[in-house]
């Protein structure tokens, strides 16, 4: 478990390359009990299950991009088509047995595990909100945007798996600060953003230059890129509560890709329907509480 920032932002690329990412329990219950009726198991099921696991998605998408010199003329840019091209059973080959993150922070404080659940929660509903606007676009390949928005913060879900203290400090630098960018607070604790970690990541992983490109937000200003960082804006937002003051800008710039109204767009991510009325008075957050280790 490390404590202190490392020298510079290499050795992290270093870390997180070199490491056996870990996957959460449930995901890897999920594979073995799959595994046990591989026969019929079709590559879409198998592929659903992967995209619920920020981690083992980028660990699919990477491993398939080593086979790419003996076997790919194009980049496999969706964990669909990346389990079609390894097969079922060699994915089960490579992917059984991997560590958990429940494993991972079993000495770690609990706010770390809660942490960590909060941002791959984030996650899954970014790749959710993602893929739907992606498909009212008509998006060429809705699945990569989808996987683009689910990978988004991957460097925050390692921080929190390696590192929970310095993620812990992250978090309390922006409560005790309020108005300041989670960049400018990773900047003060790690020396680095975790978006810059996470391009490097995706380079020493040789992960597809499209998904590179829409998980940067420095493209933001791109139709497809945009929906990617929309869609991981109003996660974040909206897991603080739906009367985060942040989401009317939301609505209003979601409404303008997707050629929608606010409202109608309040009504499609599934704010509460009070909110048209009255917003004084709206539920915590759209995201549960994640149960603790030992409740699974």
């Amino acid at each position: 478990m490390i404590e202190r920032p490392l020298q510079g932002i290499e050795p992290w690329v270093t870390l997180f390359s070199e490491s056996s990412l870990p996957i959460l329990r449930h995901t890897r219950r999920q594979l073995e009990e799959m595994e046990a009726n591989k026969e019929a198991l079709a590559a879409r099921e198998l592929s659903l299950v992967v995209l619920q696991d920020p981690i083992l998605s980028v660990r699919v998408l990477a491993y398939i991009q080593t086979q790419r010199g003996r076997h790919l003329q194009n980049d496999i840019t969706t964990i669909g088509s990346a389990i079609m091209m390894s097969g079922v059973e060699p994915f089960f080959n490579r992917f059984r047995d991997l560590p958990t993150i429940e494993n991972a922070l079993k000495e770690a404080p609990p706010q770390a595990w809660l942490g960590v659940m909060q941002v791959i929660r984030r996650a899954q509903r970014a790749g959710e909100y993602a893929y739907d606007w992606a498909v009212w676009r008509h998006d060429i390949n809705a699945e990569e945007v989808r996987l683009a928005a689910l990978l988004h913060d991957l460097s925050e879900i390692l921080l929190w798996c390696f590192a929970p203290k310095l993620a812990m400090d992250i978090r309390r630098l922006l409560a005790e600060n309020k108005g300041m960018r989670s960049t400018t607070a990773q900047e003060q604790i790690l020396g680095f953003s975790l978006q810059e970690l996470q391009l490097l990541l995706c380079q020493n992983w040789h992960l597809p230059d499209l998904l590179s490109k829409l998980i940067d937000d420095a493209h933001a200003d791109l139709p497809r890129c945009k929906n990617v960082s929309l869609a991981v804006r109003l996660a974040r937002h909206s897991a603080n509560g739906w009367n985060d003051p942040a989401l009317p800008d939301d609505y209003a710039e979601i409404g303008e890709l997707l050629h929608l109204s606010p409202e109608t767009v309040m009504q499609r991510v599934g704010a509460p329907p009070e909110l048209l009325k009255s917003p004084a008075e709206m539920p915590a957050s759209p995201l549960e509480q994640p149960e603790s280790p030992e409740a699974q």
